[in-house]
């Protein structure tokens, strides 16, 4: 398969999402799908129905042949022999996965596919139904239990893994994803839309991925009421079980150790330096030179995935409500996946 052939299959599988995210219930043609989403959630309660159809919808949206072209342009893609690419899959968001196997495969390499426990139906179903549209992908995707003499790794994971990864795969071309989270910095004078569109960034996927929001940088006598008026359409959030019992605990935890904290029935902001925080929890902290919340960043980057702001506080800097639509060439953590696999 030449290039051209694996975008034309691609934009295939997008046409197909497409065709999916426009079709009316109990529509026969998707039965297969609709009974995955459906799996999923019963597998993984994080996986609602809801968050499957918003990565499938990204994804729609993505694999075109326009922008599949645009992305791939810029580099020298020929024919060569295909590399054995090892991928250890995550599970925090469904099909987070995704886009590594995408650029192993449009790089014309092998993909060896570890998958993720918690993401064990929508990722299968998906590379069947790549496999459906263009059957020369067979011999290049292949779901494994164990990674075994790989050319090279691409593993995503938390710290933790990630230094089993580095002690198992060293010797390996690796990259190797540890934990990140995503901050905002706001200058005061953003308007209720942008402030309702952060939302988005805080709490799409329940707030479990590392393009979502953790910590807001706000400045000194900010209302902290306009976070609250900002979030509230997704209130509904605190109903679902996981999420909710995580906001209870770390209520509770707060109330026990007298840890100041403000609430509103699904989100807690409390004041913190860490950038991290748990899920139903908001991080927050007050400045007053915008310099140095800048240096900060700048010194903490290894931890951090975007920076959402309106100000370009960052050359990275993220416009609000777009941390969760990442084009092609958005990189996890900064490293250009397709060059570190045309350069094996």
């Amino acid at each position: 398969m030449n290039l051209n052939q694996r975008i034309r299959a691609f934009h295939n599988l997008g046409e197909y999402l497409r065709a999916f995210g426009e079709s009316k219930e109990n529509d026969s043609r998707f039965e297969a799908l609709e009974n995955i989403l459906l799996k999923a959630k019963a597998h993984n309660q994080w996986f609602t129905v809801e968050s499957s159809k918003l990565s499938l919808s990204a994804w729609a949206n993505e694999l075109t042949e326009k922008r599949l072209g645009a992305w791939t342009a810029p580099y020298n893609i020929g024919d060569t022999v295909p590399k054995k690419v090892g991928i250890i899959m995550a599970g925090n968001l469904p099909l987070v996965g995704f886009h590594d196997l995408l650029s192993v495969l449009i790089s014309g390499n092998k993909a060896l596919v570890k998958l993720s426990k918690d993401d064990s139906q929508l990722m299968p179903f998906i590379i069947d139904t790549l496999l459906e549209i263009e059957p020369q992908f067979k011999g290049f995707i292949e779901i494994i239990e164990r990674l075994e003499k790989p050319d090279a790794v691409i593993a995503t994971g938390s710290n933790n893994t990630a230094r089993y990864f580095e002690a198992y795969f060293g010797g390996h071309p690796n990259i190797i994803r540890k934990n990140r989270n995503s901050v905002a910095v706001l200058s005061g004078s953003e308007s209720a839309e942008e402030l309702k569109l952060l939302a988005d960034d805080l709490f799409m996927y329940f707030g479990m991925g590392c393009r979502n929001v953790t910590k807001l940088y706000l400045p000194k006598e900010f209302n902290l009421n306009r976070i609250f008026e900002a979030i509230y359409h997704y209130h509904d959030i605190g109903n679902h079980n996981k999420y909710g019992n995580n906001y209870d605990y770390y209520r509770a935890i707060y109330l026990l150790n007298q840890e100041p904290f403000l609430e509103n029935n699904f989100a807690i902001l409390k004041e913190h330096k860490a950038i991290g925080s748990p899920v139903g929890v908001i991080h927050y902290e007050f400045y007053e030179d915008l310099n140095l919340v800048k240096k900060e960043l700048e010194d903490q980057q290894e931890k951090i995935q975007c920076i959402v702001s309106s100000d370009n506080v960052s050359v990275h800097s993220v416009a609000f409500g777009q941390t969760q639509k990442p084009a092609l060439d958005d990189y996890a953590d900064g490293v250009d996946t397709l060059e570190f696999l045309l350069n094996l």
